[in-house]
């Protein structure tokens, strides 16, 4: 493929393995938007119209290849009857566990989405970026895996002792979780996002060792990916990727986030064209590069990943922080442009 693209076209051509124009780059803001409009953190996400116009002056200001109608994890637990707590320079935070015995989980109802204030802000602010960029600019949607959920519902140290001690009242919990996830999600597919992000840092084996990933969490991925009726990429947020794709590429996920602590090239070679590469720029380092590192940094990247396309250049974690510098994100940018454009002549054969 040859010529301009659109970011649409872009991310279709590497998706099925071919080289397109460029390199996609994925610049997964949230609340970035704020900043531009002159809003705090909690005034932006209170509209639709502000993160919908956020993400648009982003996407032109950045010329990035998508927009991320996600505001913030908490969103769900809102849903389910918690509370979210706001700061001023980064991301809201779930409150209090809204499962505070395991046997809530007996009696706790699975929300619905049409009922949901917080979920239907979400797939109104999808609707009107929809309108804004047609089918030329891919919208990601966003879901948390119903194996992580429970981090946010109970605590992680209540969770651990549920999947090892009570594995009836798990799978219980997994029951609801997968309901919520496939019924959210499917709501943002029909309200206009292109695919899903499903964040699962607790896919990764920094969290749950292999034996019990493959009992609990890649069962729970299998059953709920399945039944999106969309493409899911699955984020491990920051955690490692690498001795875990084999199961990853086996739960129907057509692409995978990576970690900053992975060997990006190891992890291309791992996937062998089942799955798209997504990342792995360190955002938390990312607040302290110069303009110089960023750009070799997206150098860097691509050589080792860019080449037979299936790779999007994006961040590790599945969100910019708050921190990053306008400089810094003009140069990925530009390197992005710089270096990502296909044929890689200029990249070297690893072996």
């Amino acid at each position: 493929m040859t010529g301009s693209m659109t970011s649409m076209q872009r991310t279709l051509g590497t998706m099925g393995f071919k080289e397109p124009d460029q390199v996609p780059l994925f610049l997964l803001f949230t609340m970035h938007g704020a900043r531009e409009l002159g809003l705090s953190i909690h005034d932006y996400f209170s509209k639709p119209e502000y993160i919908v116009e956020g993400q648009m002056r982003l996407l032109k200001k950045f010329q990035g290849d998508c927009v991320n109608p996600f505001t913030y994890a908490a969103i769900e637990i809102v849903a389910w009857g918690g509370e979210v707590i706001f700061r001023e320079d980064g991301p809201p935070n779930a409150g209090k566990p809204i499962i505070t015995k395991n046997a809530d989980i007996e009696t706790i109802e699975v929300p619905s989405v049409e009922a949901s204030p917080s979920l239907l802000s979400g797939l109104h602010t999808i609707e009107l970026l929809k309108k804004r960029v047609g089918t030329n600019v891919p919208i990601m949607g966003s879901v948390i895996s119903p194996f992580s959920l429970p981090v946010l519902q109970m605590g992680f140290e209540a969770y651990i002792e549920l999947m090892y001690g009570e594995p009836d009242l798990f799978w219980k919990l997994m029951k609801k979780n997968e309901q919520f996830c496939v019924a959210w999600a499917n709501a943002q597919i029909e309200a206009g996002a292109t695919a899903i992000g499903c964040a699962d840092p607790l896919a990764s084996p920094d969290m749950t060792p292999t034996d019990l990933y493959r009992k609990t969490g890649f069962i729970v991925a299998q059953r709920t990916i399945a039944r999106i009726r969309g493409g899911v990429a699955t984020h491990l947020a920051s955690a490692r990727t690498l001795s875990r794709i084999d199961d990853l590429a086996k739960t129907g996920t057509v692409g995978v986030g990576v970690s900053a602590f992975d060997e990006i090239g190891a992890v291309k070679r791992a996937i062998n064209g089942r799955m798209v590469l997504i990342g792995n720029l360190n955002g938390i380092e990312m607040r302290r590069w110069t303009p110089e590192i960023a750009e070799q940094k997206v150098k860097e990247a691509i050589a080792k990943a860019g080449r037979g396309g299936g790779f999007i250049l994006s961040d590790n974690h599945g969100e910019i922080p708050w921190q990053v510098s306008d400089s810094v994100l003009f140069a990925i940018s530009a390197a992005a442009k710089k270096w990502g454009r296909y044929p890689l002549n200029w990249v070297p054969d690893e072996g």
